[in-house]
C-alpha cells in the first residue's frame, strides 16, 4: 500500500525550514501531498496561485534519486476532510519550539476523535532553521533587513518584488 503523507500549512512565503521539513518528509512517504492552505483569516500576503506556484518551483529537484512523489494542492476545507480527500494516512507537521508542541497537541487529540486513522508525525527542525518563521521573515524583509539565511534566492525576489509593490499601492 502505497504511503501517503499529507504536509499543509499556509506557505506565506515558502521558507528554508518549510523546504528542510519536505526534504525530510519525502524519505518516510512514497507520495508527499503538500497541502497549501486557504485561509484569508491569516491575510497572506502573496495569493493562493502565488503560493501554490512557490512551492512547486522550490520543490521541483526534490525528487532526484528517490521513487516518492509530490503534489502541491491548494484546500480549504477541514484538514481531516482533505487528508480523506487526497487519501493521506499521515499528517506532517514541523516543530521549532516548545510553543509549537502545545499548539500541535491540541491539533493531534481534535485531528484523532475526526479520524482516528490518521497519524501525526512531528519532524523537528533542523538546529539551523529553528528559528525561521514566514510571520518574521516577511516582517524582516518589510523593514529592509536580509532575508537570505531563511529563504532561496527566488522567494527572497519574490517577497521583495512584492513588498515593494504593495508601498506602491498603498502610498498611492
Amino acid at each position: 500500500m502505497e504511503r501517503v503523507g499529507l504536509y499543509p500549512g499556509t506557505f506565506d512565503p515558502i521558507t528554508k525550514g518549510h523546504l528542510d521539513i519536505i526534504r525530510r518528509a519525502l524519505k518516510l512517504v512514497d507520495h508527499l501531498v503538500i497541502g497549501v492552505a486557504i485561509n484569508e483569516d491569516k491575510g497572506p500576503l502573496f495569493n493562493l496561485e502565488e503560493r501554490v506556484d512557490m512551492v512547486h518551483r522550490e520543490t521541483k529537484g526534490f525528487l532526484e534519486g528517490t521513487s516518492a512523489r509530490i503534489s502541491v494542492e491548494p484546500f480549504d476545507i477541514l484538514l481531516m476532510h482533505f487528508c480523506e480527500k487526497v487519501g493521506a494516512q499521515i499528517i506532517i507537521r514541523g516543530l521549532r519550539a516548545v510553543s509549537d508542541f502545545e499548539y500541535e497537541f491540541q491539533m493531534v487529540g481534535m485531528n484523532a476523535k475526526l479520524n482516528p486513522n490518521v497519524e501525526t508525525v512531528f519532524l523537528m527542525a533542523e538546529a539551523s532553521h529553528q528559528a525561521i518563521a514566514s510571520k518574521l521573515v516577511k516582517e524582516i524583509a518589510r523593514l529592509d533587513g536580509d532575508i537570505s539565511a531563511f529563504t532561496t534566492p527566488y522567494v527572497r525576489e519574490q517577497l521583495v518584488t512584492k513588498l515593494k509593490a504593495k508601498k506602491l499601492v498603498s502610498v498611492s
